[in-house]
C-alpha cells in the first residue's frame, strides 16, 4: 500500500518548522519509524510533512546542573551508546537495547517516541519513573511540562497544534539510588506485553493501558501489590487477555521488587 500524497519540507531552523506546523493538517517528521509505516497503512493522512531532522541543537546530549538534558532528535542508537546516559540516567541506558531492533533504533528518535505515546513503547514509562521533564516551543513561547501530565490517553499528549518537543530532562541519579527495567515479549524486539521502569519507590508500568500506570508510596510488597491486582485493569490484545497481563504484571512488580529493595 502507497502513502497518500503529502507536501514536504526541510526548514533550516526551528522557526521556519514552526512557522510550517501553522498550515492545517501538517506533522512533524522526525525518525519517521512509525509515522512513515502509519501513512504506507494510510493510518494518517497529513497534507505537509515538516522534516525537522536538519534543525541545530536537537541531537545533542547536555550534562547540565542537575539535570541531562536530551534533544529529541537524538537516536535511540545515540542513548545506547552515550557514557553520560549510561553514568547519570541508568534506566534509560537498561530500557533501550529493548527498543525494537537496531536498524530502528539507528533512525528513530528519543522525541519521536515520547510525542507519538505509543502506550507499549519504552521511554514513556520511564520519563514519568524519572520524574522527567519535557521542553516543548510552539509560536506562542517556551513551555515545560512534567513527564507525568504530558500522557493523556491513547496516543495523546499534551502537545498543541503546532508545537514541537524539543528536548526532555531527566534528574541525574545519586549514587544510592536504584533502578530497574523489565519487560516480557514474545520475541526480542517485539513490543511489550507488559513492562515496568522504576526509579527508587516509584513503578511504572507500560502495555497495560493507554497511558503509563504507576505505582508509588508502597513500603511493603504485599501491599503494593494488593493495590496493583485491585486497580490495575489492563486492556487485552490479540494475544494476551487482561487477567494474564494483570497477573504478569504482578511477576514484574516481584521482580523488581526485590532488586530496588536488596541491599549494594
Amino acid at each position: 500500500m502507497k502513502a497518500p500524497a503529502f507536501d514536504y519540507v526541510k526548514p533550516a531552523s526551528l522557526p521556519e518548522a514552526l512557522e510550517f506546523l501553522q498550515m492545517p493538517n501538517s506533522k512533524v517528521l522526525a525518525g519517521g519509524q512509525s509515522l512513515i509505516p502509519s501513512l504506507n497503512m494510510r493510518l494518517s493522512s497529513p497534507e505537509l510533512l515538516v522534516d525537522i531532522t536538519g534543525l541545530p541543537g536537537l541531537s545533542e546530549i547536555k550534562v547540565l546542573n542537575g539535570v541531562v538534558r536530551i534533544g529529541a532528535l537524538v537516536t535511540h542508537a545515540g542513548i545506547e551508546k552515550s557514557p553520560d546516559i549510561k553514568k547519570y540516567i541508568p534506566l534509560l541506558a537498561q530500557a533501550v537495547p529493548h527498543i525494537a531492533h537496531a536498524a530502528i533504533r539507528n533512525r528513530g528518535t528519543i522525541g519521536g517516541s515520547l510525542a507519538l505515546a505509543d502506550p507499549a513503547a519504552e521511554y514513556p514509562a520511564c520519563a514519568v519513573a524519572l520524574d522527567a521533564v519535557f521542553l516543548i516551543e510552539g509560536k506562542k513561547g517556551k513551555r515545560k511540562v512534567k513527564a507525568e501530565r504530558f500522557f493523556k490517553g491513547l496516543f495523546e499528549t499534551d502537545l498543541k497544534a503546532g508545537e514541537i518537543l524539543t528536548a526532555a530532562e531527566f534528574p541525574m541519579a545519586g549514587t544510592s539510588d536504584r533502578s530497574v527495567f523489565l519487560e516480557l515479549t514474545r520475541r526480542q524486539g517485539d513490543y511489550a506485553i507488559v513492562g515496568l521502569a522504576a526509579h527508587n519507590g516509584k513503578i511504572v508500568f507500560f502495555g497495560v493501558g493507554s497511558v503509563p500506570f504507576v505505582l508509588k508510596g508502597f513500603s511493603e510488597k504485599e501491599k503494593a501489590k494488593s493495590f496493583l491486582d485491585e486497580h490495575l485493569n489492563p486492556s487485552a490484545d490479540l494475544y494476551h487477555a487482561a487477567g494474564t497481563k494483570r497477573h504478569l504484571a504482578g511477576v514484574l512488580l516481584e521482580r523488581a521488587w526485590n532488586t530496588l529493595t536488596t541491599s549494594h
